[in-house]
């Protein structure tokens, strides 16, 4: 056992080091990571009421709460899943359903007759999962309609309104409208005001992609950012991003907790039969896709006694802090070139090669150089370049709030100086 965590250290990114800045992965919070051990340990399944009774009342009260943050009313509810991609699929599959039951029932009767084509709407830089939602789900991903954005990387809601008007409803079922609040590449967040009116004008149901922008919600200057949220049909947040988690802990909350009933099926006498459910002795099974389902709700728990809800927005804070200094010095360093702003934490950028043709070559190679070296992780991405083709950028997403300054300055330096050693002829 003890070689096999030698091993895995050696062979493993240190997440706390203020170097590692390439994905939404941040270090886990000590608290969190202790009571994932005891989730191990005692390795409840929060299906059933009695594998685990303490586990599933905290999950419901942790899903009453977030729901609370978010501003849904009394009657809302949600479920711990594996991750956003995992909240996307079962958010989009209560969409599908609901929209062929003016129909049809999709649940027993399948996609065969469906009558009109499917139809989900999203930013041209929503998450792959909702393609692959939909590929799942019987759709297709030629259902995905890719919504421009703006200027600062947000859905227009005036093309969103736009496509909508073009599906003839003859030929077209509009499924569902999925905003994002926080993309993967930008930490953008679509004007989710504007967006919840015109999905009620079309009478189209609204889904939130908060899986990275959640943290927000713990904090009162970045809070503003999430206004609208509430007007959504159901949210995925991803606690194991802006909230330190250990993986996994994203949650889908539902406006009206009843949305979960018609896609999870009935009960199962050997797991919830009815007359313990009238007792009081129900578990989560009826909520979540998923049967065995450890009891994740446990580290959120301990984060949220240990340190509040202010004290895990103080933490996202600080990472805003730092991704707009890096803003600031990417744009005044002479061989770096800003492509994207912080809105959340993420800054997007590109090394300026002294020969434009090499660019591409070159800001791959230098990635890969600075990561053989083990110097520093950084992300890579592709965004427009100046002829509007797709071009290879670097972004630092900052997700370690003890990092200062400093540390960011040296990433950047470490960047610079990969890639002039690239330019002078190192392999990459």
């Amino acid at each position: 056992m003890l070689a096999l965590a030698r091993a895995c250290a050696e062979g493993t990114v240190d997440l706390a080091d203020p170097r590692a800045a390439a994905h939404l992965q941040p270090p886990s919070l000590a608290v969190a990571a202790a009571a994932d051990v005891l989730a191990g340990v005692f390795n409840a399944s929060v299906d059933t009421w009695d594998s685990g009774p303490y586990a599933v009342e905290i999950e419901r009260r942790l899903v009453k709460g977030v729901c609370g943050l978010v501003g849904y009313g009394p009657g809302s509810g949600g479920v711990l899943t594996s991750g956003g991609s995992a909240s996307n699929l079962q958010a989009l599959l209560v969409a599908r359903d609901a929209a062929a039951a003016k129909s049809r029932d999709v649940r027993t009767a399948g996609l065969a007759g469906f009558g009109r084509r499917p139809l989900v709407f999203c930013s041209e830089l929503a998450h792959f999962s909702v393609a692959r939602a939909c590929a799942v789900l019987g759709l297709g991903e030629g259902a995905v309609r890719a919504v421009p954005v703006d200027g600062h990387h947000r859905m227009r809601p005036g093309a969103l309104d736009a496509a909508l008007r073009r599906a003839d409803p003859d030929a077209w079922l509009p499924v569902a409208v999925v905003a994002t609040a926080g993309t993967t590449d930008y930490g953008s967040v679509d004007p989710l005001p504007e967006v919840a009116a015109v999905a009620r004008e079309h009478g189209v149901r609204l889904h939130v992609d908060a899986a990275y922008g959640c943290g927000a919600l713990f904090s009162d200057r970045l809070r503003p950012l999430l206004e609208g949220i509430e007007e959504a049909d159901t949210v995925t947040l991803d606690l194991h991003k802006t909230a330190w988690q250990p993986a996994a802990a994203s949650l889908l909350l539902a406006r009206d907790a009843a949305d979960f009933a018609p896609v999870t099926g009935g009960r199962v006498a050997y797991l919830d039969p009815d007359d313990d459910g009238e007792a009081g002795y129900d578990g989560l099974l009826g909520l979540s896709l998923q049967t065995t389902r450890r009891a994740d709700a446990l580290k959120v728990a301990a984060t949220f006694l240990a340190l509040g809800t202010d004290g895990i927005g103080a933490m996202l804070e600080a990472c805003h802090d730092l991704a707009r200094h890096a803003e600031r010095a990417v744009a005044a360093h002479p061989r770096l070139s800003l492509t994207a702003g912080a809105t959340l934490s993420t800054v997007v950028f590109r090394y300026a090669a002294r020969d434009p043709a090499a660019s591409d070559r070159v800001n791959g190679a230098l990635r890969r150089r600075l990561l053989r070296t083990g110097t520093a992780l950084v992300g890579r991405t592709e965004a427009p370049g100046g002829d509007g083709r797709p071009a290879v950028h670097l972004k630092l997403t900052l997700l370690n709030p003890r990092a200062r300054t400093a540390d960011v300055d040296g990433l950047l330096d470490a960047v610079v100086r990969a890639g002039r050693a690239v330019e002078e002829g190192s392999t990459g």
